[in-house]
């Protein structure tokens, strides 16, 4: 995949698939192009920065290279040669080994060095790819340049530096989708440390040679010092006193395979952070024979900070993977081997709180919201029994698992149907029916099924836009562009369900139409959430997220233009719509809107079927028997219209609102409390639309299902969003608790990754990688790089000197 790189008059770097051999050559072969690396291969630093651009490592499809997230099926490798004649010697070993290691380019650099892109390997990350190319041709590498959106500056494509091209690299293997979802497995892969990478490949180094260097293991991060390895494994007689136990003491620490049950800290079980730790750092795996010596040394150093580096209390809560079931030794120094584990962990230098215990801890907070909404970190609140005549008839035809979908993501079509009805909240504020649906689940999983209710609903409407689009195509022919004196356009034209590709003249034409005609909603349903791009020519997530908050709350919209045949109009948007995405996808088309309010605003549905059962559903038969049956709610909701109010539905969102203040305050969780303002009066409005469709009357079936289905929204979005939530809702109060000027250190975590590192300078507008400023912190004994994590860590003395800033 080649995406040629430019900046775009707001100073972005935007991306432009290269396809065809001809372009690639003609870009790299013109003439500024060519001036410009000869230059810099003068010595003209500012020249380098002038040529040509181009990645590599990612699809790009958005079209703006910050912020990629879609990892392409090829890597690019820098390497550096120190001469033309090395530069000769390196090249030669590249191409004779291409085969193995899926070579499709081959060029030189500027300064002699070698751009190499080659097939990635599925499932692997770009950095073990760099690896595993480095080790078969035993070239060194710079460990710095893995990240998707590295560029490489190109020279030209001559003959004398062009020295390999595939045309296979002008193909992409991956879909969109694909890529998406292969970047979210591979950044999981990175964060449980199961890159397959010898420990030095972490750390910063533009002349690391890796085949010099052991291979880790894959089933953690066992990047441990070796003090620290020969600690654990010393002889029975290294640690004092450790041999000399006497048998009351050996029956004292005596553990179970679970830590000691009633050992908490701040009221989470340490049996369940231990079960959130291996879960995160180790496939959710306890440690066996063979890897049981490393991993419970870095469990213990992990925890041993919210222990009060108390022995005692680590030999309480760390259970003894030796000897897993309690009861006499089998073969003796199974306790003691545990004990002087733990004892070496105390004797590593105190750092502060650990990043992954940070991890853990606020893995364990996200899943506590999940339990306040009533499921379980696997399963859903279940739905009532007994649900309204409309929802039971609306998912009646669809198996068990797909009724909760089906329940949620009928709303806004049955909303589409109200005109001119306003609901009046328990705070005073009127509302209107919007509901905007997002289905999240799985490939394959059966998305669809929602579908056939939802065109039975928009029969009706659908039926009324074919003759609203007939005429307007009748007007747009007999008043074409060219024509001076134009009859108006028809003002009682509606057109109400949406194609999910428009211009912002048509949005805007038809929110102004749907309010002139009796103030009603317009409706858009696609099959992947990305489809929202397209309703208007902005083709941007961050306009979908504009429209979303300005829909859910009526807001005007529209646009003002001054010519005579242009668009012109301005009404309150009332846009309801049905969306799906697969899990990575739905993250990443919300990534940067979970704290702004745009999450919130959404009614978010799942699919969850067992394990187990991988058969296709079997729907039941939408006929007319159905559509008849269907037809009095339809009536209802389009005969209604003014203020409706229902005493019992505002009584039920007050007890709601309390009842979710408490549990918000129960699990200790700010996402909860956030995501439950607008949930709540999702969930009323539901029930207000039942209340009409079943004349105007209030049951207890209603009643529990409003309930059950704030429940579930909420299950969705703290599972799907609400780890990101918490942490940024985090972020939002530590930034509020700091005054005045920051330094940089400031603004990174006691403990941090060069990775991070380098986010919070691009943050911060700075350039380069920031290496010097490392070792200036460094040299003033204000951070050091701790082998056993591959992260930086704050020192006291740093803490000591600053802490009047903290």
């Amino acid at each position: 995949m080649i995406n040629l790189i430019t900046i775009d008059g707001s100073g972005r770097k935007v991306a432009r698939p290269v396809t065809q051999r001809e372009d690639y050559l003609a870009q790299r072969n013109a003439p500024e192009n060519v001036r410009n690396f000869q230059a810099a291969r003068g010595g003209d630093k500012k020249a380098k920065a002038r040529q040509v651009q181009y990645n590599y490592n990612d699809l790009l499809p958005d079209g703006v290279l910050k912020g990629c997230h879609h990892v392409a099926s090829t890597f690019a490798h820098d390497i550096d040669c120190q001469s033309a004649k090395e530069q000769e010697r390196i090249k030669q070993v590249l191409l004779e080994k291409k085969d193995e290691i899926g070579l499709l380019e081959l060029s030189g650099s500027a300064n002699y060095g070698l751009h190499a892109v080659c097939r990635r390997e599925r499932g692997k990350t770009i950095l073990e790819n760099q690896v595993r190319l480095s080790m078969l041709t035993e070239t060194e590498m710079d460990t710095s340049t893995h990240d998707e959106q590295r560029i490489l500056y190109t020279g030209p494509a001559t003959p004398d530096n062009l020295f390999y091209l595939d045309d296979a690299i002008f193909e992409e293997r991956l879909s969109t989708e694909e890529a998406a979802e292969e970047f979210e497995r591979l950044r999981e892969r990175e964060r449980q440390g199961q890159e397959e990478v010898p420990p030095g490949a972490k750390k910063a180094n533009k002349h690391y040679k890796p085949w010099k260097a052991p291979l880790s293991s894959p089933e953690g991060d066992t990047n441990t010092s070796s003090a620290a390895t020969n600690a654990i494994e010393a002889p029975s007689g290294a640690v004092g006193g450790a041999t000399n136990a006497s048998s009351a003491d050996t029956n004292a620490i005596e553990a179970p395979s679970g830590a000691v049950g009633g050992a908490s800290y701040n009221g989470i079980p340490f049996k369940d952070i231990i079960a959130k730790y291996w879960e995160l750092f180790n496939d959710g795996k306890e440690p066996v024979e063979g890897d049981r010596n490393v991993l419970t040394f870095e469990l213990a150093v992990t925890l041993r900070s919210i222990c009060g580096y108390s022995l005692e209390k680590m030999l309480q809560v760390i259970p003894n993977y030796w000897r897993p079931t309690p009861g006499p030794s089998l073969k003796g120094g199974e306790d003691e081997e545990w004990r002087k584990t733990i004892e070496n962990a105390l004797k590593e230098p105190r750092k502060g709180m650990p990043y992954r215990l940070r991890q853990v801890l606020q893995a364990l907070k996200a899943n506590a919201g999940v339990k306040a909404c009533g499921g379980t970190l696997t399963s859903p609140p279940p739905m009532p029994k007994r649900l309204p005549p409309l929802i039971r008839l609306l998912t009646k035809n669809v198996p068990a698992f797909y009724k909760p979908a089906v329940a949620a993501a009928v709303f806004p079509a049955l909303g589409a149907h109200l005109h001119g009805v306003k609901f009046r909240y328990w705070d005073n504020v009127e509302h209107e029916a919007t509901f905007m649906n997002v289905l999240i689940g799985r490939q394959s999983i059966g998305k669809g099924t929602i579908k056939k209710p939802i065109e039975f609903i928009m029969e009706d409407i659908r039926q009324r836009d074919i003759p609203n689009r007939q005429r307007e195509a009748e007007w747009k022919q007999k008043n074409p562009n060219a024509k001076q004196k134009k009859d108006p356009r028809p003002t009682d034209i509606c057109i109400q369900m949406l194609i999910d590709n428009l211009t912002d003249a048509v949005f805007n034409q038809r929110i102004v139409d749907a309010h002139n005609n009796g103030e009603r909603y317009i409706y858009t349903i696609v099959d992947e959430i990305d489809g929202l791009k397209k309703v208007t020519s902005r083709g941007t997530t961050e306009e979908v997220g504009l429209l979303i908050r300005k829909a859910f709350d009526n807001s005007l919209a529209g646009q003002e233009r001054v010519g005579a045949d242009s668009v012109s109009g301005i009404a309150p948007l009332r846009w309801n719509f049905n969306a799906s995405a697969t899990p990575p996808n739905a993250r990443r088309f919300f990534s940067r809107m979970v704290n702004d309010g745009t999450v919130s605003r959404l009614d978010i549905a799942t699919i969850i079927r067992p394990d187990d059962d991988d058969t296709a559903p079997v729907l039941g038969i939408y006929d007319n028997a159905f559509a008849q049956e269907l037809k009095p709610y339809i009536e209802r909701l389009e005969a209604a219209n003014g203020l409706i109010e229902c005493p019992q539905a505002r009584k039920l969102a007050l007890e709601m609102k309390e009842e979710n203040r408490d549990a918000a305050r129960l699990y200790d969780s700010e996402a909860y409390r956030v995501l439950s303002y607008r949930a709540n009066v999702i969930a009323w409005l539901k029930g207000m639309v039942l209340y009409v469709a079943q004349g105007y009357r209030w049951d207890k079936a209603i009643a529990d299902f409003v309930r059950w289905s704030e429940r579930y929204n909420l299950w969705c979005k703290m599972l799907y969003f609400g780890q990101q939530l918490e942490t940024e809702l985090r972020e939002e109060v530590e930034i509020q608790r700091q005054s005045g000027p920051q330094n940089l250190l400031e603004l990174l975590p006691d403990e941090f990754t060069r990775e991070q590192y380098r986010q919070m300078r691009a943050n911060q507008g700075r350039t380069g990688d920031g290496s010097n400023t490392l070792r200036s912190w460094a040299n003033r004994g204000y951070i050091v790089f701790d082998e056993t994590s591959g992260r930086y860590c704050k020192t006291e003395k740093y803490k000591a000197k600053y802490s009047s800033h903290r």
